[in-house]
């Protein structure tokens, strides 16, 4: 996924996190969040991922569609990659 995500947007960094608890939502869930090129240190890692303070990106239904199709091409590519490897 992570590969897939990374090859569609353009990303200096893959934060990938894992979240879910019996307490709250009895589940895992992960979350995979590029980290775009260019922004500033402070800014990045955890604080990039607090949607709460810095708020965060409201795209169109046709556009996100868009991104959700390119993502599962290249997850199609990679499985076709590694079943020829």
């Amino acid at each position: 996924m992570g590969r897939a995500v990374s090859s569609v947007l353009p990303t200096e960094r893959l934060y990938v996190l894992s979240l879910g608890c019996k307490q709250g939502n009895s589940h895992a869930h992960w979350h995979v969040a590029p980290l775009p090129p260019g922004v500033p240190y402070e800014k990045q890692q955890f604080r990039a991922l607090m949607y709460e303070e810095d708020g965060y990106l409201v795209a169109p239904p046709e556009d996100t569609q868009l991104l959700a199709t390119r993502i599962a091409s290249g997850i199609d590519a990679g499985r076709r990659a590694s079943e020829h490897a």
